[in-house]
């Protein structure tokens, strides 16, 4: 099968085009040509786009559709498809030349994440999550952090809503759609380190990590990234995910203060986790988040229309993340997140 990849070289995108080319399909990543990437097959062709600049939107020049014109992928697998405006011009430039897309989209687009954003207001929404729960109501969930600045590297926040990528691809005639609503992603290269705040901590050799109590009890599903990408693959190649929307994640979805421990249990840090009064932790010290509505997803479709099962086991995974994160430790970190004499003042006034 002739895949396209749309942003293939980083993170869950990489993973997708690795297992791709691994499995003997013919793929070809469109991508700026800045991050090459290591370890692939040099079966998988590039196709570079012409601006170095803005990384997003992605952009189409006449040169590079006609590039596509002559690949003629059989589906196109679309990873960075931000808001309305670009799933239109998607759909206008992929129209004769494929008629399937894979659209990965969200978890962000449940109502759920706009109430523990403090966005969406009302009753709790009942769990788990499936693919018919209800959507936010309140569009462009990041636009607040966004950068006015065309140039600056949040200015994509400003548009960026799923919930309206979803509605163009599922209501175009021409292009036979499949929506992938992503939850958390954690795994080796990971730009925003998700697990990292915590196995720094373990590698400080600190001998306790605070949580804020009602955060310690709060749930939001997860999913390794090579798991992730297995699904991404396995909607590719079977066509009955047509016309479908899918959830993706874990199985089994743990609280936070479990999460934690068993990245503990990965490393043999000996500490403790201890629970602070709900409150009394800070950002960036807590989530900052309403703990009371949990991210549970179901992914009860996609595993019994499609046969999916994770390829890598959570302890294997939780391995791989903390040897890629030890190697690949962030160049900087947000200020105040590792304030040790701040910790141990609370920890002091609290017990």
């Amino acid at each position: 099968m002739r895949v396209l990849v749309i942003g293939g070289t980083r993170f869950i995108g990489l993973a997708t085009v690795r297992q791709l080319a691994v499995s003997g399909h013919d793929v070809t990543v469109y991508h700026r040509g800045q991050t090459e990437p290591v370890g692939l097959p040099t079966s998988v062709s590039h196709i570079h786009t012409a601006s170095k600049d803005q990384a997003l939107p992605v952009t189409y020049t006449p040169e590079v559709v006609e590039q596509f014109r002559q690949l003629a992928p059989d589906i196109v697998i679309h990873m960075l498809l931000l808001g309305e405006q670009d799933a239109l011009m998607t759909s206008q430039v992929f129209k004769g030349i494929t008629d399937r897309i894979i659209v990965i989209s969200s978890q962000d687009v449940y109502r759920a994440f706009g109430r523990i954003n403090h966005s969406e207001s009302g009753e709790l929404d009942p769990l788990p999550l499936t693919e018919e729960s209800t959507l936010r109501s309140h569009l462009y969930p990041y636009r607040e952090w966004a950068s006015e600045d065309a140039q600056s590297p949040t200015h994509w926040m400003h548009s960026y809503d799923k919930i309206l990528v979803e509605q163009v691809f599922m209501r175009d005639p021409t292009l036979r759609a499949t929506v992938l609503r992503l939850p958390m992603v954690y795994g080796p290269h990971d730009q925003q380190h998700r697990i990292y705040p915590y196995l720094k901590r373990m590698d400080d050799a600190r001998p306790v990590i605070l949580l804020d109590a009602a955060e310690a009890d709060w749930y939001w599903t997860h999913g390794y990234v090579e798991n992730v990408a297995a699904a991404i693959v396995l909607a590719a190649v079977d066509e009955r995910s047509v016309g479908h929307i899918y959830n993706v994640g874990e199985r089994e979805t743990v609280h936070l203060e479990e999460w934690v421990q068993r990245i503990a249990d990965a490393v043999g840090w000996p500490g403790r986790i201890v629970r602070i009064p709900q409150g009394r932790l800070k950002e960036p010290l807590a989530l900052g988040i309403d703990p009371a509505q949990n991210i549970i997803v179901a992914t009860t479709r996609l595993r019994q229309d499609l046969g999916y099962s994770e390829i890598v086991a959570e302890e294997e995974a939780l391995r791989r993340t903390v040897f890629w994160e030890r190697a690949n430790p962030p160049e900087q970190s947000e200020p105040g997140v590792f304030d040790y004499a701040e910790e141990d003042r609370i920890l002091k006034l609290v017990y």
